[in-house]
């Protein structure tokens, strides 16, 4: 059985060689990885070059592109039996390719398996944590109080993409705690691209929640996410999402985000790429399925960002709820948008550390429940560091 490891990457190379790394340390020979590199101002041809080994395999784009695109640019490369993508920044965990051969095998080689992760923040990425932070993450509601790798019932698994077409994570979409069959994934691109939307792992994972039809949920990690102060993630953890933004290069309209202007509401880019992704996966399977997508509870987190960053004094202001005001209905100003001016007002004066938790509190209960982590002790200046003493069953 050949895994294949996508790896698309842009100018990150200091953190790419722990991806490649954790690939090149394995006990298990019959992988490739597929490089896909986005126009990259950094030698990564060369450090490819380097590494002598014929299994790795570079690809280059004669233009930055989109995350999506290049992410499929990487996808129609492959070869292998099983595909994983990993982040440039990610690793896998010791093992890993043993571990999965063995859980293929033991459950009749799934179409999809989907897994726990370890999360890596490096140090400087949460100031409560200046030597980073390494978590055990449990990302799923599945997976809650698991011990065991166990089929996931279909019928759960499609309520489990109901409620995220509500914005309500019951899971996480990180295309790194999933590994697709080849022939998945060929039954999958009937509908398009595997991957589609301004947030492709989004998309990817709540359309193969919904069709395939063997999904092994693993409730140990397999995979190590890393949060850099070059990734999305720490754009984002940083208040810096602009410059998120222009690291995913997925700001061009499609179809489906002029489809969605009657709905869209100026603020958070992730909540509103979050309502393009669900919007793509409703459009693809709605008949089939009977979806929804809940527009209504869409604007009304965007709302609830608004007053969120207001109360907490970050980077939104009176001014910046005046022009919110332009875009809602008078229902909706009326119902929470009012309320909300009211109670943020009030939360602006309790002590920091109160209004914080106190505000990730109600954001948690509406639209991301909190999964259990476990936090990992220990001093690690890098990804790979923070993998090695970390062993799978």
């Amino acid at each position: 059985m050949k895994f294949s490891v996508l790896l698309p990457t842009r100018n990150r190379q200091e953190y790419l060689r722990y991806a490649i790394e954790s690939v090149l340390q394995q006990d298990y020979q019959n992988w490739e990885i597929i490089i896909s590199d986005n126009d990259s101002e950094q030698d990564i041809k060369g450090y490819i070059a380097s590494l002598a080994d014929p299994r790795i395999k570079y690809f280059r784009t004669s233009t930055f592109v989109p995350v999506t695109d290049n992410w499929n640019n990487a996808l129609e490369k492959n070869t292998g039996d099983y595909i994983i993508m990993l982040g440039d920044d990610d690793c896998l965990a010791k093992g890993y390719f043993r571990t999965t051969s063995k859980l293929l095998e033991q459950h009749h080689y799934p179409e999809m398996i989907y897994n726990s992760a370890l999360v890596y923040a490096y140090p400087g990425i949460f100031p409560e944590h200046p030597e980073g932070l390494l978590l055990k993450w449990g990302n799923a509601s599945f997976l809650e109080g698991r011990k065991e790798p166990f089929y996931l019932d279909k019928s759960e698994a499609h309520i489990a993409v109901r409620q995220v077409l509500n914005f309500r994570n019951e899971f996480n979409y990180n295309i790194q705690f999933s590994l697709f069959s080849k022939e998945f994934i060929k039954k999958m691109q009937c509908y398009g691209p595997f991957f589609q939307s301004p947030y492709p792992d989004y998309y990817a994972t709540t359309a193969s929640l919904l069709k395939a039809e063997r999904i092994l949920a693993v409730p140990f990690p397999l995979v190590a996410i890393g949060i850099t102060p070059k990734s999305f993630g720490g754009f984002y953890f940083s208040g810096n999402e602009k410059e998120g933004v222009k690291f995913l290069n997925n700001t061009s309209e499609s179809e489906v985000s002029r489809r969605m202007k009657k709905h869209l509401i100026p603020g958070n880019s992730m909540i509103s790429s979050w309502l393009l992704a669900m919007e793509t996966v409703r459009t693809n399977f709605g008949k089939e399925f009977d979806l929804k997508v809940s527009y209504n509870k869409y604007r009304f987190l965007q709302v609830l960002d608004h007053y969120y960053k207001f109360a907490l004094k970050k980077g939104v202001n009176t001014k910046d709820l005046m022009n919110l005001s332009r875009y809602l209905f008078w229902w909706e100003k009326a119902v929470y948008s009012t309320p909300l001016y009211l109670l943020s007002l009030c939360v602006r004066i309790l002590p920091t550390k109160r209004k914080e938790g106190w505000c990730a509190q109600l954001i948690q209960s509406i639209s991301h429940p909190q999964f259990s982590t476990k936090r990992i002790e220990g001093k690690f200046s890098n990804i790979l560091e923070a993998v090695e003493n970390v062993n799978l069953p």
